[in-house]
């Protein structure tokens, strides 16, 4: 198998999955929070045959989801350490990094100072400025954008300033250039703001769709990341979905884009196929973007439902060299009130076939253990934050 442990580990964020409440949680306006325990309630069960086998009820009970007496996975749940409970924050600290001023989000819109100095550097007046779904807010806006060239800023739960323009009124390139612009002047601390979406559009009134020419302005990583050390060391990192963003393409050694979660099943386990060694990592979003944020407990356990019954198919693919990591970035409990993110443990699930059997591991103070995890496993410099788990997977 070489000098290491596994050869190859493959990482699952299931963004939003939540599984109760953190300790901090009333600090974030989160006392009750419980992603997975409330759906599971407003199904009346949720059936997870798979995630139940690995050991999920046996973290904490989940209703429909049987505890199992021998768990194939070892299994605990980890709290955030950063200040924050966005997807960049949860995403950073797996990677080891630790945040401590958190990205900022924008309930009710963006500083009016922002706005004018956004006005003011791309000569182009700003319509919306509110929280919006992004076709919803060309429903609304779109025809006065077309006929005034003004140009259409929204923002979301997540920290994002969006900016959305028709392509035949403002050119992409000039849509880039503002967006640019619009990245520079939320760079500091005042606004902090995660990331900057391009979202151009075409059509007429009524019949507006968003195009393929999207492009995020994210932050770097505010330090190296287990990434960028297992990439400068030589070894594969492909990222799936919107990892590659995320970390703004650090460490990055092959990005493959989803289009849903159903798809990013496909193409995390076409990867199985590929010869690499190193790292293969995704993010589920349908989960948060799709149910979570507009508060569809349904759609949600439908959603895991379906992420479940595609588990045998990488179970199958995998051999002695595989590890398996599940885990999640912050809850998005979708019956608390609100449509943000919800400040949680997140469960962590890790199989490999060698495996001779799971058990508990200890509660992880930081999601930075996994990070920990992987440097140690491909022996490369370990991050400042997290304790690895390696030796305790007998």
């Amino acid at each position: 198998m070489g000098k290491f442990t596994y050869n190859r580990i493959h990482l699952i964020v299931m963004d939003s999955v939540g599984i109760g409440e953190a300790p901090d949680a009333g600090k974030f306006n989160d006392q009750g929070a419980d992603t997975l325990g409330h759906i599971a309630e407003h199904m009346k069960g949720l059936n997870l045959p798979n995630m139940a086998k690995l050991g999920l009820s046996n973290i904490r009970e989940i209703k429909g989801v049987p505890k199992v007496e021998k768990p194939l996975a070892y299994y605990t749940k980890m709290q955030e350490a950063s200040n924050g409970k966005d997807t960049m924050t949860g995403h950073w600290e797996i990677m080891g990094l630790r945040i401590d001023t958190p990205f900022q989000v924008f309930p009710e819109g963006f500083p009016a100072e922002l706005i004018d100095q956004l006005e003011e550097k791309t000569g182009r007046k700003v319509i919306g400025n509110k929280p919006a779904s992004g076709t919803a807010i060309l429903d609304e806006l779109g025809k006065e954008h077309m006929e005034t060239g003004a140009i259409i800023v929204y923002t979301s739960a997540d920290s994002v300033l969006q900016i959305a323009a028709h392509e035949e009124i403002v050119p992409l390139d000039e849509l880039y250039s503002i967006c640019k612009i619009a990245r520079e002047l939320t760079l500091n601390e005042k606004y902090m703001v995660g990331r900057v979406i391009a979202r151009p559009f075409i059509g007429e009134p009524g019949n507006f769709t968003r195009t393929s020419n999207r492009h995020d302005y994210a932050l770097k990583p505010f330090g190296r990341t287990v990434m960028n050390e297992l990439k400068d060391r030589g070894f594969d990192c492909i990222a799936l979905g919107k990892i590659s963003d995320i970390y703004d393409g650090e460490g990055v050694t092959q990005a493959i884009r989803t289009k849903s979660n159903m798809d990013g099943m496909d193409q995390f386990i076409s990867v199985f196929d590929q010869d690499f060694t190193g790292l293969s990592f995704i993010n589920l979003v349908d989960f948060d973007a799709m149910y979570g944020h507009r508060r569809n407990p349904k759609g949600y356990g439908e959603a895991l439902e379906e992420f479940d019954a595609r588990l045998p198919e990488v179970f199958d693919k995998m051999t002695k060299e595989d590890l398996l990591i599940i885990t999640a970035d912050h809850g998005n409990d979708p019956v608390h009130h609100g449509t943000d993110h919800t400040r949680e443990f997140v469960p962590l699930l890790v199989y490999s076939p060698t495996l001779k059997g799971g058990n508990e591991l200890p509660i992880r103070q930081t999601f930075a253990d996994i990070g920990a995890t992987i440097a140690d496993n491909f022996q490369v410099s370990m991050p400042k934050y997290g304790k690895s788990f390696l030796e305790d997977l007998k």
